[in-house]
């Protein structure tokens, strides 16, 4: 109950909340240290203002009295800043052990925040964004790619015989090849675009700033994977299709003309090397 509490009240906590609580703590160590060299001249000060009168009047006695009222005052006041020094230890102490007890509550709220949106945005198998998450990436694409005039392009694929690697090799070598094939993908893609694995084994690429006449040089860096599983070679084919934005047309009209040159291909039944790598059918398409 505890532990939820303090996790509760770490996730109210706002980050300039906790930067101004660090600045009162910096501006509380730098009066410390301040207040000590002002007491340290203080006492210099103090013990040279009751010792150097007697001394310029050659005065034994009277410098004897001075000197003991000196030394009783530079005690006295050593004391003071002891004890003030003790508590503003004390203060600071206590306001770094309440950071620490915040920045570990942040810190399991951020754990909890990254699974949860491993969950609710990731593919747990394949590590790539889910459906969900590839739909409103789209979405803002599409609309990035209307205020600027920029270039999109949608790029569909399909992996060839799953379904029969399943039902020869079991369900853990159709998993082993559809992980290898996103690590691949993964990799043969930009920092700015994005892979989706639709489910099963269908897949989108999102391609911000690319014109469908490039999408082949991705492909280069995808194809010819082959995997083993328990000694067999499984070589990884897939089909694809993949189509530019057209302004002032929605997701659902973008990604159905990428569907479209998707099975265009696969009724072809061979890889769009030929007429079909420039994918002039979306063109085609009212």
């Amino acid at each position: 109950m505890n532990e939820t509490r303090s996790t509760q009240n770490a996730a109210e906590m706002r980050p300039d909340a906790i930067r101004e609580h660090l600045r009162k703590l910096d501006r509380r160590q730098w009066w410390l240290w301040s207040s000590t060299v002002l007491v340290l001249i203080l006492l210099t000060v103090a013990v040279a203002s009751f010792a150097f009168p007697a001394i310029l009047r050659q005065e034994e006695g009277s410098y004897s009295f001075y000197l003991n009222q000196a030394v009783r005052s530079l005690v006295g006041m050593v004391l003071l800043f002891t004890v003030y020094l003790v508590y503003q230890q004390t203060m600071i102490t206590r306001m770094r052990s309440e950071m620490a007890k915040q920045i570990e509550s942040l810190a399991k709220v951020q754990s909890l925040t990254n699974e949860v949106y491993k969950l609710a945005a990731l593919d747990q198998l394949t590590g790539l964004y889910n459906r969900r998450s590839g739909e409103q990436r789209l979405a803002e694409e599409i609309s990035r790619a209307m205020r600027h005039s920029s270039p999109l392009t949608v790029l569909l694929i399909d992996l060839d015989g799953l379904k029969q690697i399943n039902d020869k090799s079991g369900h853990a070598a159709g998993d082993l090849v559809l992980k290898g094939f996103s690590e691949r993908l993964q990799k043969a893609i930009r920092g700015s675009d994005l892979a989706v694995r639709l489910g099963g084994d269908e897949f989108m690429v999102l391609l911000p700033d690319c014109r469908a006449d490039e999408v082949r040089h991705v492909l280069a860096r995808v194809e010819g994977l082959e995997l083993e599983y328990e000694g067999n070679k499984i070589p990884c084919r897939f089909s694809r299709g993949w189509t530019d934005y057209k302004q002032g047309e929605t997701a659902e009209e973008l990604l159905k003309r990428a569907d479209q040159a998707l099975y265009a291909n696969k009724r072809a039944g061979k890889v769009p090397h030929g007429p079909l790598a420039s994918n002039p059918l979306p063109q085609s398409i009212g």
